[in-house]
């Protein structure tokens, strides 16, 4: 009698441990089978709008045809020291790569981000789309002057 209850133990153990794949638990299915989610990454895209000055102080701000050596140099040891923490020439941070930014932004605009962040990001379309696309990343007021403003500008042109 033992030998057939062990025996039936024996098998019942060996059926139970088997794969689930489904299970009732209290009026719910639970599925266990492994599957692989697929994630598609959907490429951000910021608009791009050369005639978007945005908003602040800066108008109508063109660059002569000549880059501004000690203008660069000063405008290089400024960007070294207060954006380096969100932005590098060609890797996205923080906050986006800037190499070729004028390419996709209006000088006027770009020197109004950043004298003028704050409103900028409250405000203007493309500040808003860039705030998004960097998870809320709010980019600091540096308090630059005019003249650091300018400075950074033009090293920008080196990238």
């Amino acid at each position: 009698m033992k030998k057939i209850i062990g025996a039936f133990a024996l098998c019942a153990l060996l059926a139970s441990c088997g794969e689930k794949k489904e299970e009732k638990k209290n009026g719910f299915e639970m599925n266990r089978s492994k599957t692989e989610k697929k994630v598609e990454k959907v490429a951000k895209k910021t608009p791009v709008d050369m005639s978007n000055e945005g908003i602040g102080p800066y108008k109508n701000i063109s660059f002569s045809e000549t880059i501004d050596a000690d203008l660069v140099a000063k405008g290089e040891a400024k960007f070294k020291s207060v954006c380096t923490a969100c932005h590098m020439a060609d890797k996205r941070l923080i906050g986006p790569a800037l190499s070729g930014v004028y390419d996709r932004r209006n000088v006027s605009w770009v020197m109004n981000m950043m004298k003028n962040p704050t409103e900028m990001l409250k405000k203007d379309p493309i500040a808003k789309a860039l705030l998004k696309e960097y998870n809320n990343a709010v980019m600091l007021d540096n308090k630059l002057s005019d003249e650091e403003t300018r400075a950074v500008a033009e090293y920008l042109r080196t990238l």
